[in-house]
């Protein structure tokens, strides 16, 4: 397959790319760092990406995150810092995916979970949670057999930078891969808990 990779020099970014070429898919890459460039936080920007690639199977967004604010401190900007790229962002990269894809084609979002409440990331939470709500409704309004998914990443063992804490960004790749691939998954949020692949 012909794979679009946002954020692709980033942790999971690369690790994602890497297990799809190993597979044999080909892999174009962009990102806020590299050729080409791609902000989610301008619509121009994304259309402008996808206008100069064609006939897509695939497109992964490893690309959004947002800071760690506690709900009662910092200004607004600060606070929802994330919605436009990360919510709003990936909402705009699948809509502009949608006609570009070939028919039978995926995108995969990247959300997050937490096993429990973490201190400044009531905000996050609420971007997370409306992804999970909007892949799962959006699924079922997509055209032409196409699908989206949510990988839910949890904490990547190369970004914490401890060594027995957190799950390995090449086993968080494979969870991608199983988004792309397995054609049965539509509007489903995968999460990756511990050291395990889970499904939700």
């Amino acid at each position: 397959m012909k794979v679009l990779v946002v954020g692709a020099s980033g942790t999971i970014g690369t690790a994602v790319t890497r297990a799809l070429r190993a597979r044999g898919h080909a892999v174009l890459g962009a990102s806020r760092l590299s050729e080409p460039v791609v902000d989610l936080t301008r619509a121009e920007s994304v259309v402008a990406l996808l206008d100069g690639v064609a006939e897509l199977d695939a497109v992964v967004c490893c690309a959004a995150s947002g800071g760690l604010t506690l709900v009662h401190e910092g200004d607004e900007a600060e606070f929802t810092t994330g919605l436009a790229g990360k919510l709003l962002g990936q909402v705009r990269l699948l809509r502009a995916a949608i006609p570009r894809l070939r028919d039978g084609g995926s995108v995969t979002l990247t959300g997050g979970t937490f096993t429990e409440p973490l201190p400044g990331a009531s905000f996050g939470a609420l971007i997370n949670a409306g992804l999970a709500g909007f892949v799962a409704a959006a699924a079922a309004e997509l055209p032409r057999g196409l699908r989206v998914n949510l990988v839910a990443p949890g904490w990547v063992r190369e970004t914490l930078g401890v060594p027995d804490r957190g799950v390995p960004a090449a086993e968080v790749a494979d969870c991608y891969v199983r988004a792309i691939e397995d054609t049965s998954l539509n509007g489903r949020a995968l999460v990756v808990a511990q050291q395990t692949l889970g499904l939700r």
